[in-house]
Order: structure tokens, then C-alpha cells, then sequence
């Protein structure tokens, strides 16, 4: 089910200076910014070998970026996992009895389908499956 780590999503409050630290500090070069209306967030990708960080500031106050940096501050936010097929991984984690935020997948960056597992089911982590269009 699981193809690989698509990204280690961070949030921040302020992605511009989020993007200059990870560029003038940590060397890496942003390949893209992204705003997710459904998600209300806007985005920029760092990737580190296959493997993308994911700076998420919120657009709105009630969201829920903005909601996690009010609880648990800036910092890691989710581990998002590739697979293939988010509906049949949906479906195996529901038989399995998992917790899942979403039951159906919904739109996220770049196109892909994504689903969230709730942190209770996955030993306190925030996990986020995702599924991105291949190339006809």
C-alpha cells in the first residue's frame, strides 16, 4: 500500500521567512508555492533527496494550520505517504478498524488526492496519504 515518504509537512506562521531559513540557512532551493483553497493554506516544496518538505502557513485563521500553530506552536505538522491508490488504501484502513478524519479522499498540492489517518489511530502522528495523477 505505502510506495514511499512524500513529504514531512511543517507548519509556520510566516512562509516567507520559513522559506528564506531553509534557503539562505539549510541550502536548499524551493521548486514551487502552491495555495490549496479547500486545505486553507498556502505551500512551498524544499525536496531533500526523494523525499519533500512542506512549509504550510495558514490563510485563515480558523484553519486548520492556523488552529495546530495555536495549540501546538510551529513545527512537524504530518508525514504524508504515497500510495497508488488512496481509495483502496482508504478501504483497507477502514476494515482494519483505523480512525480515519477522511473517508474520502479530497483535493490537495499538485493535483494529488489526499486523506488524512487521525493522530489517535497512528501512535500521535498526524498521517496523510496521498495519491498523485501519473503521466498518461
Amino acid at each position: 500500500m505505502i510506495e514511499k515518504i512524500a513529504h514531512l509537512g511543517i507548519a509556520v506562521k510566516d512562509l516567507d521567512a520559513a522559506k528564506r531559513f531553509y534557503e539562505d540557512v539549510l541550502g536548499l532551493k524551493c521548486t514551487g508555492e502552491e495555495e490549496v483553497p479547500s486545505q486553507k493554506v498556502r505551500t512551498a516544496f524544499f525536496p531533500v533527496g526523494e523525499v519533500n518538505i512542506e512549509l504550510l502557513e495558514s490563510t485563515d485563521p480558523e484553519g486548520p494550520i492556523a488552529k495546530s500553530i495555536e495549540k501546538r506552536g510551529e513545527g512537524i505538522h504530518h508525514v504524508a505517504y504515497q500510495v497508488s491508490d488512496i481509495e483502496a488504501a482508504l478501504a483497507e484502513m477502514k476494515a482494519k478498524g483505523v480512525r480515519l478524519i477522511d473517508e474520502e479522499p479530497r483535493p490537495g498540492a499538485h493535483g494529488a488526492k489526499i486523506a488524512f489517518i487521525h493522530p489517535k489511530a497512528s501512535l500521535g502522528v498526524l498521517v496523510e496519504l496521498c495519491e498523485y495523477p501519473r503521466e498518461p
